[in-house]
């Protein structure tokens, strides 16, 4: 498969606290190495416990934030050697729906503003057919041509985020960074959300990293998943293989808790203890040891190597081979 995106060791660190004269003197490590590709037309998921980074992370790929360090190419380019006119053109490419979609879209805005600011702005055709394209997404995105006039707070949750998913859809992009799109809505309205995003996947070819807290969702609707912790990735394979044999310790006890609905089946929970360290302090060695029930001297000293340990299966754990049998 054709790799759309590189992320290469990309870290972000936030200013935590300053020395007298104002510089930096200790930081939040939100997000800690992480190095991973997205294939074109695949849907990677990116799950964690909340504050574990996710987000970071994909706004750090788009460059909605800038890198600490590491590198991003798209189509094996360096998108953070670009200039501010190849970002600008970049941006045609790559866009983002957020998580709130009552604080993402702007309230003095009507749709068509919403949808169209950013194909007036790329020069993408004329006022009318600004309109009418805009016009067409509503339709593509399960709502009716007609709301273009109106304002967001005339909508629903669902039916705002299906408006930010028609202004992700708006500059034609390949890459969209599906930002926890769903955690923010009903169950009911969650389904219609995600086969909406399938859909559109499938008629576009689109390419999605999808940001979630939730396991179930991203089962559904991903072809790899990813696990990340304090800023790290713990664990990736493709999602078979994940769900029938997670190996790190992390991975099996978020599965653990993964509602199922019938209860005649009974489920072990592996319930973590302690709470979870501070980003701006992350334990020595491996960053779980200190929550891990198979933590020993060399986890609280040595930090794993994320390693291939079957077929497409990563994990950064010394004892992975020991707890798949």
């Amino acid at each position: 498969m054709e790799k759309l995106i590189r992320v290469d060791n990309i870290k972000k660190y936030f200013p935590a606290e300053k020395s007298f004269f104002g510089k930096p003197i200790s930081f939040v490590k939100a997000v800690d190495g992480l190095t991973f590709d997205i294939y074109r037309g695949e849907t990677l998921g990116i799950v964690g416990e909340s504050g574990c980074g996710k987000s970071t992370a994909g706004r750090v790929i788009l460059r909605l934030l800038e890198a600490t360090e590491g590198k991003v190419y798209f189509e094996d380019e360096d998108i953070f050697a670009y200039s501010k006119a190849q970002l600008k053109a970049l941006r045609r490419k790559m866009q983002i729906i957020f998580q709130d979609p009552y604080s993402s879209l702007n309230p003095k805005m009507t749709v068509l503003d919403l949808i169209g600011d950013a194909m007036q702005e790329h020069k993408m055709g004329t006022k009318k057919e600004i309109e009418e394209r805009a016009e067409e997404l509503l339709v593509q995105c399960g709502l009716n041509g007609r709301y273009l006039r109106r304002y967001a707070h005339e909508f629903s949750g669902g039916q705002r985020q299906r408006i930010g998913i028609a202004r992700a859809l708006a500059l034609n992009p390949d890459f969209i960074v599906c930002d926890e799109p769903v955690s923010a809505l009903d169950v009911s309205v969650q389904a219609q959300v995600i086969n909406l995003l399938e859909d559109l996947q499938a008629e576009k070819k689109l390419t999605y990293l999808f940001i979630s807290h939730d396991l179930s969702v991203v089962k559904h609707i991903c072809n790899r998943i990813g696990v990340i912790y304090l800023g790290s990735m713990m664990e990736l394979a493709d999602k078979e293989e994940l769900f029938a044999h997670p190996l790190h310790p992390y991975t099996r006890s978020l599965m653990s808790v993964i509602p199922i609905p019938d209860p005649t089946i009974k489920v072990e929970r592996i319930l973590l203890e302690g709470d979870i360290p501070s980003p701006s302090n992350p334990p020595s060695g491996c960053k779980f040891h200190t929550r891990c029930p198979y933590a020993t001297e060399r986890c609280k000293e040595e930090v794993p190597e994320f390693r291939e340990v079957s077929g497409h299966h990563y994990v950064a754990c010394h004892y992975a081979e020991k707890l798949a049998k």
